[in-house]
């Protein structure tokens, strides 16, 4: 069969939302970057093949920003009746069109090369052409969930629980095992006009009353649906070797469950029909990589107040039971973790081979540490952060140590440039920013370059005021070039879900956040007080906007027209030259 070779700066396995975000930040940042995902879609487990809910730190304004909030908003500008395939096409174009990134999709790693401590190429097979693809590159990520690349390039991995006493975590069993927290097949469901029958396949279980699904919640009404995470197992067994066996216990659970709710007593399901049923697994756990720093359950309690903080957590420690569907207790014990917590950097890549990053849910982390950071809205800051250092390690030689060793905070600098948050980190606002003379015609702009985009605590951070008001930033001398960097109000605040589980009769269309500023004019200041306006935008859908600014200035003026909301009051977090 033919091989088909491609030489890159780095090469990220696995498009999950983590390899998604790791490739693209890598390419957006000048690294020449290859793709390589097993499947048809990215997405990974938010993708229409699973469907599982896109979740992250828990609390008021603490969604992540950074390019899952870019994800966010542009698909519900695209998406607003919660489609899945638009929903796919979305994370499609993300990839496609960014210059800088070659995407293999359909394309299962499956060997790698080495040379000494060192990854210097991988090969995987693409069924739709029936092609090898050879990748050799500078770095890699492996960002595959299953880690893969951890046996094929001898890795130092962990899989399974630890002791309670290595790390000395109160959470963990007493003694170490290979247990895991199980896969899930999710369903989906729809409300019809009419009552619709159900007749389950004979080959599926059998459910006869509530008490056969105890603690298990299968009421189909609640405000966000339900979408049955719960039909779990494969964490007593081998969560990889086991998959296709557990994809076949699974969905013969899952064709009971609607059985029960359907036809075995009163659910008031009668309207109601199965939409989509996965028949891939989404999987929680497996492999998971040895880095410089192991985080642990204690990490997490602390607040992970570390000095390479570059993304953050605060999902509760959520330990699903190995036995999944099968335990009759609870099926998941949620330990409290404060929101935010910081994870380091040093977590990020392996150990001992060389040039080899990580992100998702197979970071440097002990299996209860982990029950917190395999949220998905959490790895897309991990992936944004691995593909951020991979260009740096890229431009200057240096392996993924070495950027921690000599462009840390050029790494923690970038980051937040690129509006991802780093809890207790201040954003660098830019010298001539803040010498710059800052004046509004209504509001006060102080907050606008305070180094903080969103709201922290009590404090809003943002320069509010009615549309049509204007900020300008006065340099008493001419800069010549440069660009504006904005940053708006995309609503923090709202923990509604990425995507739906349910559709129900009278469920309303998705919208952008009424604030979110919607068309804006930037102006500059010529050379002899001749005003010229830059951009205007109408249709805005971004949080985080960069505006280039061609030419010498004396001044920049930002005006905000209108929200998505129709007009009011505009709120932004960051205005500033560079």
């Amino acid at each position: 069969m033919e091989t088909v070779s491609h030489n890159a700066d780095f090469c990220v396995v696995g498009g999950g939302l983590a390899g998604l975000c790791a490739a693209v930040s890598a390419a957006r940042h000048g690294a020449r970057t290859v793709l390589m995902h097993e499947r048809p879609v990215l997405g990974g487990n938010a993708s229409s093949e699973i469907r599982m809910w896109v979740c992250g730190a828990h609390g008021r304004n603490m969604r992540e920003t950074g390019l899952i909030e870019e994800i966010r908003l542009a698909n519900l500008h695209r998406n607003p009746a919660g489609c899945w395939s638009i929903w796919d096409s979305v994370l499609y174009e993300k990839a496609r069109f960014e210059p800088n990134l070659t995407l293999l999709l359909n394309c299962s790693c499956a060997g790698a090369e080495m040379a000494g401590r060192r990854l210097k190429s991988v090969r995987g097979w693409q069924m739709t052409t029936q092609s090898w693809q050879s990748v050799s590159a500078a770095c890699f990520a492996d960002c595959s969930g299953d880690s893969i690349l951890a046996p094929l390039a001898g890795a130092e991995f962990r899989m399974g629980r630890e002791g309670r006493g290595e790390f000395g975590e109160d959470i963990a069993p007493p003694e170490a095992d290979r247990r895991t927290m199980g896969m899930s097949c999710l369903m989906q469901l729809r409300e019809m006009r009419r009552p619709v029958e159900f007749v389950p396949p004979g080959w599926a279980y059998v459910f006869k009353t509530d008490g056969d699904l105890q603690n298990r919640c299968h009421d189909i009404h609640g405000e966000m649906g339900n979408n049955f995470w719960w039909i779990e197992v494969g964490g007593e067994g081998d969560s990889i070797r086991d998959t296709e066996q557990c994809r076949d216990e699974l969905l013969r659970i899952a064709f009971g469950v609607w059985d029960h709710i359907k036809n075995r007593g009163e659910h008031g399901a009668e309207n109601w029909a199965l939409d989509w049923l996965g028949f891939l697994p989404g999987k929680r756990e497996s492999r998971r990589y040895v880095g410089d720093h192991i985080l642990t359950q204690n990490d997490v309690r602390a607040g992970g107040r570390f000095h390479d903080i570059v993304a953050y957590g605060g999902w509760t420690m959520d330990d699903h039971h190995p036995s999944g569907f099968w335990h009759r207790g609870e099926p998941t014990i949620y330990h409290s973790a404060p929101s935010p917590f910081g994870i380091p950097y040093r977590s990020l890549y392996s150990r001992n081979v060389e040039n080899l990053f990580c992100a998702g849910r197979n970071i440097s982390a002990t299996h209860s540490a982990l029950s917190s950071t395999r949220v998905m809205a959490t790895c897309a800051t991990l992936g944004q952060a691995v593909g951020t250092a991979a260009a740096l390690a890229v431009k200057g030689g240096l392996t993924p140590r070495g950027v921690y060793e000599e462009r840390l905070a050029g790494l923690q600098d970038e980051l937040q440039d690129d509006d991802c948050y780093l809890p207790g980190r201040r954003r660098r606002v830019s010298r001539a920013s803040l010498d710059a003379g800052l004046s509004a015609t209504a509001g006060e702009p102080g907050p606008l370059r305070n180094g903080w985009d969103r709201p922290v605590g009590d404090d809003g951070n943002a320069w509010e005021a009615p549309c049509g008001s204007a900020v300008t930033l006065e340099f008493g001398r001419l800069l010549n070039g440069g660009e504006a960097r904005l940053v708006f109000d995309s609503d923090l605040a709202d923990n509604s879900p990425y995507m739906p589980c349910a559709y129900a009769l009278d469920a309303g269309l998705s919208a952008l956040p009424a604030g979110l500023v919607k068309a804006y004019r930037l102006e500059a200041l010529r050379e002899g007080g001749r005003p010229e306006i830059i951009m205007e935008e109408s249709r805005n859908i971004r949080r985080l906007a960069r505006v280039p600014l061609p030419g010498a200035f004396r001044a920049v003026t930002l005006t905000p027209l209108s929200t998505w909301g129709g007009g009011g009051m505009a709120r932004v977090f960051a205005f500033e030259v560079k």
